[in-house]
Order: structure tokens, then sequence, then C-alpha cells
């Protein structure tokens, strides 16, 4: 998708505040802890490389990414730290794992075999090996190893394996963002029992995301800072953060059309709303296949620091608001971020359509230009 730089909505992102909440966070570390910047999805849709590069800057001494293609982008782009890929990977992609020196997820003895038979038909570079880690199922029920047996073995045979070394162990917490602390226990006991059983203990264990880092007990040598680094709460409004944290993104477009339309005219597809009375309505251009969904037909938008409320149901490309006045053409329209004195974030706008900001970062289409600022 072209990104449509020729319209006024934009992505604006402060690597400031990247940079402020890392280095905020970095209290919680031990001596032998040091954290991995997740980046995956495009940074939480903020833009993987500039984030990347302020997350570097910040004091990350690795990345996380969810496929083998994210991992490498961040070569290509000239990132020589260590990069671990947390989903399980097409095998065909294995000549490129060894190439960009990728961590790999081992997630059950099935995998693992299958890995070793097509590395055999592999010509590996010199000093290039597959870097792999072992994932551990300890109750999230997504990927991973579940008995401790299997994890001896699945040792051995990378033990066995030529161009290959085993360097790391992982595990992920299920409710590490929750109040109640007795199931992140149990998985945390767990992971235990698994590290005491192996033979030796590999050059990475990283089993705490941004949740555990904040509320829990932060443990092995690698941290994966994921939404916390982008100054978002971890458990949206069940924990309040220990730390201040500063929401790097914001999210703003422009005015492009404002017409008094009369009492008793149909506003949008489907006819959904209609005017109670003469009424200064506004176009904005942004839509759904910005990734601003239609269920956000309702929820108010800011301009001049009123609030607007979206009337009419929001189209592909654009969307209209109910003004209290007549404005000009290009005024600021803010969707995320501070029109004056109020404030619309992320989590307000995830808990308009009951799910997570997460979601909603992730949903920003490529086609909305980002723009890089150092403002904190």
């Amino acid at each position: 998708m072209v990104v449509s730089y020729y319209r006024p909505t934009r992505v604006i992102v402060d690597l400031a505040a990247i940079k402020e909440n890392i280095r905020t966070q970095q209290q919680y570390l031990a001596k032998d802890q040091t954290i991995f910047a997740v980046v995956k999805a495009n940074g939480y849709g903020h833009g993987v490389l500039a984030v990347a590069n302020a997350a570097q800057q910040a004091g990350a001494t690795g990345f996380c990414v969810a496929t083998l293609d994210e991992g490498i982008e961040l070569r290509e782009a000239g990132f020589q730290e260590p990069i671990f890929i947390l989903g399980p990977i097409d095998l065909n992609g294995l000549i490129w794992a060894s190439k960009y020196q990728l961590g790999l997820p081992i997630t059950s003895l099935e995998y693992l075999h299958e890995l070793i038979q097509q590395a055999k038909l592999l010509t590996f570079a010199k000093n290039q090996v597959l870097q792999l880690h072992l994932a551990f199922d300890s109750g999230m029920g997504r990927i991973g190893f579940r008995q401790a047996n299997e994890i001896q073995t699945a040792i051995q045979w990378m033990d066995q394996a030529e161009n290959m070394e085993w360097v790391g162990i992982f595990t992920h917490f299920a409710t590490a963002d929750e109040q109640g602390k007795a199931y992140w226990q149990q998985q945390f006991s767990r992971f235990e029992t698994v590290l005491a059983q192996l033979p030796r203990q590999p050059k990475y264990v990283h089993v705490s995301n941004s949740a555990t880092l904040l509320w829990q007990k932060p443990i092995g040598n690698v941290i994966r800072m994921g939404i916390s680094m982008y100054g978002l709460n971890p458990s949206g409004t069940t924990l309040a953060l220990p730390v201040p944290l500063k929401p790097a993104l914001r999210l703003v477009s422009a005015l492009t059309q404002v017409k008094l339309v009369e009492k008793g005219e149909k506003i949008g597809y489907g006819k959904t709303y209609e005017t109670t009375q003469a009424e200064w309505i506004g176009t904005v251009p942004i839509g759904y296949a910005d990734g601003f969904i239609r269920k956000f037909q309702g929820f108010s938008l800011l301009v001049d620091g009123y609030e607007c409320e979206i009337v009419g149901r929001i189209c592909m490309d654009q969307l209209m608001i109910r003004l209290p006045k007549s404005f000009p053409l290009g005024t600021e329209v803010v969707i995320i971020g501070k029109s004056k004195e109020k404030e619309i974030s992320m989590q307000d706008l995830a808990d308009y359509v009951d799910t997570i900001h997460y979601e909603l970062a992730c949903l920003i289409s490529t086609r909305v230009p980002r723009v890089y600022v150092e403002e904190s």
C-alpha cells in the first residue's frame, strides 16, 4: 500500500518519549539484565526502523520480532545487535536465518527434527550457524514444549547437529498484567523447574515482558520490552503504572471540507445520521482503510479543543464530524493526542470499541505517513 504523503493525515511519533520510557524502566533491571526492544508489527505501528534506532540509543542491546522478514528488514537496515524471532518460521527460509544470524524458536521435537533435516540440505557460510532458542509453554498455551524431558532431548539433538547452536530458552506469561498473581506464579514456578533441570545455562534466558518488568519479578538476563517502551500501560486500566510513561504516538488529520447542513438532512452511507438542526459538518480524510474502523462512529475527535462527534458511518477514506461552528479548511483534527486542554488517548479509543490499545496501534495502516520528532 502506497504511503499517502499528499493528504493531512499523519502519525507523529516522539522518539524522545520512546528513549525516556526505556531509560525510566531501566531502574528495574538487575546488573546482569539487559533490554531487547520488541519492534514487531512495524514497531507496534510506530515505524520499526526509527523505533529500533531510538531504542538502541536508549540502551537496548537487541531486538525481538515476530517473523523472519521483520528480522531481515532490521539486518538490511544495518542493525548488528542480536535479533530473536518469537514465532516459528517457514523452514523454507532457513538459509536466510543463517545468513542474517537471526535467533529462531524451537517449539517441538517434530519441528526441530524437520529443521535438522532441512539444514542438512543447506550450504553454510563460514562462521554462520543457526542460533536456536527453546520455547517452553509454561501455561500460555501458544507455542513451546510442555515436557521437560522433551527439552532435554532437544538439547541433545542440537548439540549433535552440525551448524547449530543452542543459545537461549524462553517462555511467555499470560497474566503478568493482571491483579492476581497466582497464575503468574504458577507459570514462573514451572519455568524455574525447567531451568533447574537444564544440563547447562544458555547464553540468553528471556522471560520477562513489559508487564512482568513493571509489576512482577523480572527474571532471566533479557527483558523483552514491548508496549511499555511506546508509553502505553500493558494492563490497559487494570493496574496503575508504577512509573510515569509517555505515549509516543499522535494521530492527526485536518478538515478538508466544512459546510452548513440544513435540519433533517442525512449524513453518510445508510443515512444513519440525521441533522436535528442546521449543523456545521466537517469532513476528515481518515477511514477504515487507514485502520480507523467503522465502530468508532459516535466517538468524538478534537478540533481546536472542542469535542466533535463522528456522525454517519465511517467511510473507507473519510469520515464526518459535527462541528460547534465553522472552521477554516486545514484546521487540525486530533484523533489521538492533545488539543488545547483536551486529550484523547489510545486507551480512550480502545475502551470505546471494547478492545486493547495494542490492536489499535497495529491497525494504523501503512498508508498513513509516520513523522518523527524529538519533543519530550
